[in-house]
């Protein structure tokens, strides 16, 4: 899948140093945005019934953790502009849902 090489994580979660969330807030960071993006668009050229969607949004989570309100808001709005977006419990059910959305197996 060389459409991974363009995959990256978005450094939101995890406790920090006051200073240096402070530096990365004004930077931009936004409470919320998922973890993992693909900038990868899926389009339903050959009329197929496959969903045209810009990019892949994973939120990760451990256990039975639970998406926070911010989070709830920021895959709505993604979903609603366009993105294939799912909160994934593990790697493995990362992996399983990254290989679904490159073989176009997001269907109608």
């Amino acid at each position: 899948y060389p459409q991974l090489k363009y995959m990256f994580a978005i450094p939101n979660g995890g406790s920090r140093h006051i200073a240096e969330a402070t530096k990365l807030k004004a930077t931009g960071l936004k409470a919320g945005v998922p973890d993992i993006f693909l900038p990868y668009p899926l389009k339903d050229m050959g009329g197929f019934g496959w969903i045209t969607y810009a990019g892949l949004f994973i939120e990760m989570k451990v256990g039975k953790g639970k998406t926070t309100k911010e989070q709830d808001d920021w895959l709505a709005y993604l979903q609603s502009i366009g993105y294939y977006c799912r909160v994934c419990y593990g790697w493995l059910e990362a992996r399983d849902i990254i290989i679904e959305y490159l073989e176009f197996k997001v269907w109608l």
